[in-house]
């Protein structure tokens, strides 16, 4: 992912900014469509497994070894969930003689944090008042 993806996804700009969250400003097109990707990773049972494994793991990496078993798939499937969670800037890699070691990246799952975040202090809307005025 590059630079780019990941600034639309929230990263500070160079004034120090952050994007807003999906809750305090529409997303333009070009952000929705990037953010769009980050979730779709996401949005299957497997890659959220494997990013759980991969998260939770003492010591913060997991050989590509250990995280195989862990499935009823072929090796190649996991390869290809994990390539899709690399490709979203979930998780990075290092290639270690034969294995592969997988980590989370945090400052991607901040960001998803801080995007679908409410402002601290910030009233809930009322509902049942809008409710009423549409009847």
């Amino acid at each position: 992912m590059s630079n780019q993806e990941l600034m639309v996804l929230g990263q500070a700009d160079e004034a120090g900014a952050c994007c807003p969250g999906l809750l305090t400003a529409p997303l333009d097109e070009g952000q929705a469509v990037e953010l769009a990707k980050v979730f779709k990773a996401l949005g299957d049972p497997v890659r959220l497994r494997l990013l759980s494994l991969i998260a939770s793991r003492a010591g913060g990496e997991v050989c590509v070894c250990d995280l195989t078993p862990a499935f009823d798939l072929s090796q190649p499937t996991i390869s290809h969930h994990l390539k899709l969670l690399r490709q979203a800037g979930l998780i990075d890699c290092e290639r270690r003689g034969t294995w592969v070691y997988y980590w989370l990246v945090p400052e991607m799952t901040d960001r998803l944090a801080s995007i679908l975040t409410r402002p601290a202090g910030e009233p809930l809307p009322d509902r049942g008042a809008a409710a009423g005025a549409a009847s």
